[in-house]
């Protein structure tokens, strides 16, 4: 009986596969420091290998190596730390000005997936997968651009500083944490092909650690849209 079950775990298909695409990423935040607030959702690349252990035809588990764009952008008037303008004022005391910024985080993800398949015809499969991931850090920067006048109030009527440009990149990594841990998820149309299969893939994900070491919180989040090829090697 064991070596029955030893040969259907041998036995049992392996794929591996190659997957692209885009991320559609939002910083979350939570908590009431305005230079974490009013992010909205930019685009970027979306791309990783991933294996597949079949268990059945209907479950199996799916780990993967991702390359995850994250971040956020902001465009119109904005909460500036005041202390880069004048060392003097008190900490958490911003300023205000009108300008865009551009915040993108790269990570490493590397989920592990409970996937269930089920046969829509000869030719087609419906998946559904979610798991748990870990992420690493490997570059942040923040763009800016514009032209501003620096506010010591939202309603913009003390100018403290008169035309400053925005014009410029920041290296932000030592500002987040190098780590992030969440979940992630989605639906995929899968068309047989061979002893492989296509496939596009509809998800998203969301980190549970709170990124930020010096300014309020954000948490990181996603929607992807990715193309893929798995084949079967086993």
């Amino acid at each position: 009986m064991a070596l029955c079950a030893g040969q259907a775990f041998a036995q049992s298909p392996i794929y591996v596969g190659v997957q692209g695409g885009i991320s559609i990423p939002n910083l979350h935040s939570g908590s009431d420091n305005e230079v974490t607030e009013g992010y909205s959702s930019r685009l970027g690349p979306y791309f990783g290998v991933f294996g597949q252990y079949k268990f059945s035809d209907l479950f199996s588990i799916q780990p993967e190596v991702n390359y995850s764009s994250q971040g956020g952008k902001k465009n119109g008037q904005q909460a500036v730390p005041g202390n880069e303008y004048n060392p003097q004022v008190p900490a958490g005391t911003n300023f205000y000005a009108n300008f865009k910024s551009v915040a993108k985080l790269n990570y490493i993800e590397v989920p592990v997936l409970a996937k269930f398949t089920f046969r829509l015809s000869d030719h087609f499969n419906l998946a559904l997968d979610a798991g748990p991931y870990v992420g690493f850090l490997v570059g942040a920067k923040n763009h800016t651009s514009g032209t501003s006048s620096v506010y010591a109030d939202k309603e913009e009527t003390q100018v403290l500083v008169p035309d400053v440009s925005f014009d410029g990149t920041t290296d932000i990594k030592d500002q987040l944490r190098k780590a992030n841990f969440g979940a992630q998820g989605g639906v995929e149309l899968e068309a047989l092909l061979g002893k492989g299969y296509l496939f596009v893939h509809a998800g998203g994900n969301y980190g549970f650690v709170n990124i930020q070491k010096v300014y309020g919180k954000n948490n990181t989040g996603a929607a992807t849209a990715v193309l893929g090829y798995a084949l079967q090697v086993r």
